[in-house]
């Protein structure tokens, strides 16, 4: 909401010093952020002023251009230029060049002289142009920035405006004014005026707060007005769509009269572009009072209006010119030839103010704010008025604001108001709440008075009646938030100041800290960090394409996956079922910043959807779904394991004297998924395998030891890397951490360290290019028993003196006993009975 200030200062009491920001840190107070400030003379400077053209000499060009050479009296007849500054004049009669011609000899206009600033950093200097030195410009709308028109020159009889020669073209514009902006929660709607901003001034600075409500004096009705029936009897959201119902006319306008400067800058400075005076009172009176209005040219509303809910197969052309396709639920405005408008959202075209318009029929109507907020987003169609509607309107405003607006169209545009009236109304008065003696002091920390509880909600405007127990407080009509005693007590809490409220740091509860996962996953991350890779966060929406290469190990397969409704690009529309496209995506963004040598992690959930997609029996906005529905909706959410990924590019060092770095390959991949194991007690079996993105001979499957697949590592796939604009050999792993950290014992016990020696042998073994030398290792360690320390791969070999078909594997073991030096022959007889299980189970020979 942006506040002009002085539109603020008629309502509450400004200092006149005082700028916006003054203004919006007196507001943080009362619980509202600053936004933005809002100051034209930021932009716009120097001497403009108002000038009268006195003599305008056409000169056609040899370009096809006809200019007017002017001169422009700056200051009034008889006086002399006060202003000593380069290019101007002390005659007050300036020379200067102007290619509009909207304008005649003795028109009053805005003269930007030299020295001055225009927006844009335009600055203005006396110049040779087309044989003539211009000291000086006439200005448009659009240079001045207050407007889009550039079709001609600003005359200021256009809007309206006599002003003496000389006098300052900034103020009279109102360009010297100033806006603050602040940020307004969905459920302080009420703040979407200068009528709620100015109360909540007053109540942050302890100041005098006007109602500008107060001062708009409504005519008694003499009659009955325009026709007007609601018909909402089975209300869709809880309540009726419509529970009042104003209407007001005044007759003989004059719709095409000039918007007066005053009002249109505040419009401006508020954020609304002036358009129409009939409009901008509208949207004026909306800015001040909060209420939104809607203005019918009388003559083209048929019969009675009605408002009620669509009927099938009904349609309405709005203003913006769309024809929109209407739903069941959306509640309208209607006459005798149909729909005339969506209520609190947008008008229709067939009723639309003209500047042929003579007579207006103005509603102010009060509509539920679920209905509003609902036929918003459904027709796509933000407005300011729905954005008031769906967070509450004071009911009780709709006759003042209606006045207001037909006290503005009488003065303004030369209306005569009609006495006779509508008022259709259904509202019940809000519901008192009783507020327990002590608990907002219980609640907040500190022991509040009773003259700070009742002054605090009275300020609000609530009715506040000392009752035994407590209080029973009526809040005003304007907070239909304030519902429950907790409501209450917070607004007792924000008035007397937050800032009095002591800060308390809770006592943490005793035997509680990190769950078992938090801190495994500490662990890791923290041991992925050490090892010299660097943790990222990467955008969990993905491509379809992605999904189906990085989320399903054999080509073709499809993978299910979670579809955004309303993604940030239709590219990445999907959430992710794998962390791995968005690894890759910041290792390109870190080559294309000259990175090349990279080692990136990330820890994140990924979305792996079930068959259930939640459920269809969704009920309307403002009710609360049933518990199966719940359920129902529990049910669809996709499964999100905790998963961890590595990428690695480049070199593992920079280069240096006496130094060669290393390429990162697929062993530092595996690594990385290793030490996820290790560093949680857990054994990774590690084989090769095959996945659709890594390279086919340089991928390893990482399981568990019950066999289940946990993760994939190794070289990524020379094409896909080719594809994404990747350097060749990169290399990545991705693992399973939930899966990981659930087979993870609850205490990781230290192997016992022996004092004995160790006694080493080794052993080649032939057998067949497709065992598996992760197989051949688990055989030898499960043959030789419980005296093998330790198995390892050192050599692998195939070539001359192996058969065809087959491959020399040769393994290093290790034995010791615990409780005893062993000796050579108890080694040998171990290793012997390791060689027999793998000549049993895979024909192995040794070599």
């Amino acid at each position: 909401m942006r506040i002009p200030l002085t539109w603020l200062r008629e309502y509450a009491q400004v200092p006149a010093g005082a700028t916006a920001e003054d203004v919006m840190t007196d507001l943080v107070k009362v619980g509202f952020e600053e936004e933005d400030v809002h100051r034209p003379l930021d932009q716009i400077s120097g001497p403009i002023v108002v000038g009268q053209v006195l003599t305008l000499e056409k000169e056609p060009q040899s370009n096809g251009k006809t200019i007017n050479w002017c001169t422009v009296r700056v200051v009034p007849e008889g006086a002399a230029q006060t202003l000593d500054i380069d290019g101007i004049d002390p005659s007050g009669v300036q020379g200067i060049v102007c290619g509009a011609h909207n304008f005649v000899v003795g028109d009053k206009v805005v003269v930007t002289l030299p020295g001055a600033v225009l927006p844009g950093d335009f600055r203005i200097t006396p110049r040779n142009t087309y044989g003539h030195v211009s000291a000086g410009m006439i200005a448009s709308v659009r240079e001045l920035g207050i407007g889009d028109d550039h079709d001609g020159i600003l005359v200021l009889s256009t809007l309206g405006l006599d002003p003496e020669l000389g006098t300052d073209a900034l103020a009279l514009l109102g360009l010297d004014d100033e806006a603050a902006e602040i940020n307004v929660t969905p459920d302080r709607g009420y703040a979407f005026s200068i009528r709620g901003v100015a109360r909540e001034y007053a109540h942050a600075t302890d100041s005098v707060f006007t109602d500008p409500a107060s001062l708009v004096s409504v005519t008694a009705s003499t009659g009955a007005g325009q026709a007007v029936a609601i018909d909402d009897a089975a209300p869709i959201y809880g309540k009726p769509g419509c529970d009042r119902f104003v209407a007001r006319t005044v007759r003989g306008i004059n719709a095409a009269a000039p918007t007066p400067p005053w009002m249109s800058s505040r419009l401006r400075l508020a954020g609304i572009r002036s358009i129409s005076l009939p409009v901008d009172i509208s949207n004026y009176v909306m800015l001040e009072l909060g209420q939104p209005l809607h203005f019918y040219d009388a003559e083209k509303v048929a019969g009675q209006i009605v408002v009620r809910r669509a009927a099938a197969g009904e349609t309405l052309e709005t203003l913006d010119g769309k024809v929109r396709k209407l739903d069941a639920e959306d509640l309208l405005i209607t006459d005798a030839s149909g729909p005339i408008g969506i209520a609190g959202v947008m008008g229709g075209a067939s009723t639309e103010v003209s500047s042929g318009t003579s007579t207006v029929l103005i509603e102010a109507a009060h509509f539920e704010e679920v209905s509003i907020a609902r036929s918003r987003r459904r027709h796509k169609l933000p407005s300011e008025a729905s954005k008031r509607f769906e967070r509450g309107v004071d009911v009780a405003v709709a006759d003042v604001a209606a006045q207001r607006a037909v006290n503005l169209l009488v003065e303004l545009a030369g209306g005569t108001e009609e006495t006779t009236s509508t008022d259709v109304a259904t509202f019940a008065a809000p519901a008192p709440v009783f507020l327990p003696s002590g608990f907002t002091s219980a609640r907040i920390g500190i022991d509040f008075s009773q003259a700070q509880i009742i002054g605090s909600l009275s300020d609000l405007g609530a009715d506040v009646e000392k009752v035994d127990g407590g209080y029973a407080v009526t809040g005003p009509t304007w907070r239909y938030d304030l519902v429950t005693k907790e409501d209450l007590t917070e607004e007792v809490a924000r008035l007397v100041g937050y800032d009095l409220i002591p800060a308390t740091l809770p006592t943490a509860p005793p035997g509680r800290g990190y769950s078992r996962t938090q801190q495994q996953r500490r662990r890791v991350v923290q041991a992925l960090a050490d090892s010299g890779l660097t943790e990222i966060l990467a955008y969990p929406f993905v491509s379809k394409t992605s999904n189906d290469t990085f989320g399903v190990a054999e080509a073709g397969a499809v993978r299910a996956a979670v579809k955004l409704a309303n993604p940030l690009s239709e590219e990445f529309g999907f959430l992710r079922t794998s962390i791995l496209p968005g690894l890759i995506e910041i290792a390109k963004r870190n080559h294309s910043r000259g990175f090349h040598d990279v080692a990136l992690f990330e820890s994140g959930l990924v979305f792996l959807p079930g068959k259930t997609f939640g459920t269809l029996s969704i009920p309307p906005l403002g009710v609360r779904p049933s518990e199966d529905v719940l359920d129902a909706l529990y049910d669809g959410i996709p499964y999100q394991p905790l998963t961890m990924a590595a990428i690695f590019t480049g070199k593992d060092s920079p280069a240096a004297p006496g130094h060669t770095p290393r390429h990162w390959d697929w062993a530092d991949a595996l690594d990385a998924a290793r030490l996820v194991a290790d560093v949680v007690g857990v054994e990774l079996v590690v084989s090769q395998g095959s996945h659709q993105a890594f390279h086919p001979g340089r991928a390893a499957v990482l399981s568990l030891r019950n066999g289940d697949v946990v993760g994939y590592a190794g070289e990524l796939h020379p094409k896909l890397l080719a594809e994404l604009n990747m350097p060749a050999r990169s290399v990545a792993m991705e693992i399973n951490a939930e899966m990981v950290f659930a087979a993870a014992a609850d205490v990781i016990v230290a192997k016992h360290i022996s004092t004995f020696p160790v006694a080493t042998q080794d052993v080649a073994l032939v057998v067949p290019v497709e065992v598996p030398a992760q197989a051949v290792l688990e055989t030898l360690r499960e043959g030789a028993g419980e005296l093998l320390e330790d198995v390892a791969l050192f050599d692998e070999y195939q070539g001359a003196g192996i058969p065809e078909g087959s491959k020399s594997l040769a393994f290093g073991l290790r034995f010791r006993a615990a409780d005893r030096t062993l000796t050579a022959d108890e080694a040998s007889a171990a290793r012997a009975a390791a060689v027999e299980l793998a000549a049993e189970r895979f024909g192995a020979t040794q070599r």
